[in-house]
């Protein structure tokens, strides 16, 4: 027996197959504010916790992990990462002292085949993920771990790259792709972010049409989102904050339903716009 297989084997008796299998989740994560404020979107957030089985492990594809290669968080104490300039110094003290997973890092490690996943020791949660999953687990008791974006690689690799995790839900693995749907920063109305929802027509135009495609599961027009055109184009100037979406979608089957939530816009070109699959 190889050494692959066998630490392939020993790392999935220790997440056995479960009776049921985890809902996935893209969350639209929006300002880092939201990490400390209590309102209409973090609480949609600590109120999908309670809907949903309590996860063995959260593992989140954050829009703001952006590397060269592959690479998932894969230390037992992961640091809390303040990557934002301009807030106020109570955003900069929040910390998430979740545990990490060596196991589940070494598991997801072994189940991705089109890619050579690399375990990381110096990330850590960047407010991606800590901004939403403390407010889904405020107690800080559950490993929590980050999978990174290969910025090199195109759409459909990040998709095939995404089916190949399916076998964590089953273990009781909460995976959430972490980013927005739609994400102009460079035509956000700052004047107009603390209006409780405001989006330009065009946002919400094709915000709208990519519900639908997601609806209709037609994965592919999402996966080549450029051919839909110009208001595509307006909504996802740079792909890091879409490609957690394709994540999310990837992991989808025939039986697993769609659920909308944090459906609004803000800023004009933000959509917080969120999916819960199965």
């Amino acid at each position: 027996m190889s050494n692959h297989l066998f630490a392939f084997n020993h790392f999935t008796s220790q997440l056995p197959i479960l009776s049921y299998t985890m809902p996935v989740l893209f969350i639209g994560h929006g300002s880092p504010m939201n990490g400390i404020e209590h309102n209409s979107f973090s609480m949609q957030w600590a109120n999908m916790a309670t809907t949903i089985p309590q996860p063995t492990a959260v593992l989140v594809v954050s829009a703001h992990w952006l590397t060269k290669g592959t690479h998932i968080t894969a230390m037992q104490e992961p640091r809390t990462i303040h990557d934002f300039g301009g807030f106020p110094p109570q955003l900069y003290q929040v910390q998430y002292p979740a545990p990490g997973s060596p196991t589940v890092a070494a598991e997801t490690v072994n189940l991705v085949r089109s890619a050579s996943v690399q375990l990381n020791h110096d990330w850590g949660l960047d407010h991606g993920t800590w901004t939403v999953v403390r407010h889904m687990y405020p107690k800080a008791n559950i490993p929590v771990l980050q999978l990174s974006i290969d910025a090199s690689k195109s759409p459909q690799y990040h998709y095939q790259l995404a089916t190949e995790l399916a076998l964590l839900r089953k273990k009781g693995v909460l995976i959430i792709g972490s980013g927005n749907m739609v994400h102009n920063l460079g035509m956000v109305a700052w004047h107009k972010l603390q209006e409780p929802e405001f989006g330009y027509d065009w946002a919400l135009e094709i915000n709208q049409v990519f519900k639908q495609l997601i609806i209709n599961k037609q994965h592919n027009t999402l996966i080549n989102y450029h051919q839909l055109g110009k208001l595509a184009d307006m909504a996802i100037p740079t792909n890091e904050h879409y490609l957690p979406l394709l994540y999310t979608l990837a992991l989808q089957t025939a039986a697993d339903g769609v659920q909308f939530f944090n459906d609004k816009a803000v800023g004009g070109s933000l959509t917080m716009t969120s999916v819960k699959i199965g």
